[in-house]
């Protein structure tokens, strides 16, 4: 039986905390004891954790400055003050501040992996929950593998840490027997309408993720004589300067704020489409689940969408990341004759490619290995 801790900053709304919560949920517990730990407790990703996971935290609640309190004191305090048990393996499931915490574990049966889930671009963004670019480099470069959602975000992290040697890729875990039943659950009738086209973009509704380009394409749409309809399945910092600027351009009719859904499969399978705007991802658990639901996507180039998608739009279709070249892939896909038909037929085959079965055996493969 191998002793094994997941530690990430919190389980709240985000595609790293769901695919670690689907990931430990389906491990095989006959071969692992898994204990999953926060930094911060209270995230909506937690009631969804298996009973047959252990669950601790460090803090109640988030706390201001927290990033900057937690530099003050070196990994090796911050390790012996919060991981309190022997485990064979500990796992820092993002990068930042609980890769600092894990860097500092100083006993030697205890195997270390860093799980790297977003293109990062320079030394400082890379560096920001260490005390300095050296800390970050020194800290990445005492784990034992380093695991990257993408071939994108390895090679992103490469060109910032150049002392990584143990670094692999691991696709996300999906739930996908649960997203296809989830995803035949009945909507309201009123919800969607049949005399529009309806789009869905699934995340926090926030600048990063596009949410400004969406509603700006969505008014080119109307105005090109594109009948269409955006669903926003998500919450976020962005909803009030959306909601001013739906008002201001007269397409309220033509928005929906969904909200956070405990079940977005039903919605994303009902769409028409879906959409990814964002300046960055990692590897894209919402447009996966859309694959597997055999609904077509459309997105900008960000890390993985070409991998996931194909390098000639075999699965889907991958645009330059700007708001031009996404307006023009989401026109092409809705005025084409036949064309959302025959990218649903698609994603459904594409989506079968990440099954959980897949993807959990894949990583324990990798953690035998250690």
């Amino acid at each position: 039986m191998i002793k094994i801790l997941f530690f990430i900053p919190n389980l709240s709304v985000g595609g790293a905390e769901k695919v670690l919560i689907n990931l430990a949920n389906n491990m095989d517990k006959s071969k692992f004891d898994i204990t999953v730990q926060t930094l911060f407790a209270g995230g909506v990703n937690e009631q969804f954790l298996n009973k047959d996971i252990k669950y601790k935290y460090c803090f109640k609640k988030t706390f201001r400055g927290n990033s900057q309190i937690l530099k003050l004191f070196s990994p090796k305090t911050l390790y012996k003050k919060f991981i309190k048990e022997h485990y064979d393996i500990v796992v820092s499931y993002l990068e930042g501040p609980t890769a600092r915490i894990v860097s500092g574990c100083t006993d030697e049966d205890t195997k270390l992996v860093s799980w790297i889930h977003i293109e990062q671009h320079t030394k400082d963004a890379a560096s920001y929950s260490f005390k300095n670019y050296e800390e970050a480099k020194r800290c990445y470069g005492r784990f034992d593998k380093t695991i990257c959602v993408s071939e994108y975000v390895k090679n992103d992290f490469l060109s910032i840490f150049d002392n990584i040697k143990n670094i692999d890729v691991l696709y996300n875990t999906n739930e996908t027997r649960q997203i296809i039943e989830k995803s035949n659950e009945k909507i309201d009738e009123d919800i969607l309408s049949e005399e529009e086209y309806n789009l869905c973009v699934v995340g926090k509704v926030s600048v990063r993720k596009g949410c400004d380009r969406i509603a700006r394409i969505l008014k080119r749409l109307i105005d090109s004589g594109i009948n269409s309809h955006i669903y926003f399945l998500g919450v976020g910092t962005y909803e009030e300067d959306l909601k001013k600027y739906v008002v201001e351009n007269g397409i309220e009719k033509s928005i929906t704020l969904l909200g956070y859904q405990t079940n977005p499969y039903k919605y994303i399978k009902n769409c028409d489409l879906f959409i990814c705007a964002s300046l960055s991802e990692g590897f894209s658990t919402a447009a996966t689940e859309a694959l597997i639901v055999g609904t077509p996507v459309v997105t900008v180039e960000v890390s993985g969408m070409k991998e996931m998608l194909g390098e000639n739009n075999e699965y889907g279709i991958v645009t330059e990341n700007t708001e031009d070249a996404l307006y023009e892939g989401i026109k092409k896909m809705l005025t084409t004759p036949g064309m959302l038909e025959d990218y649903a037929e698609r994603a459904k085959e594409r989506g079968k490619e990440f099954s959980t079965e897949k993807t959990v055996k894949a990583v324990e493969e990798m953690l035998f290995s250690l």
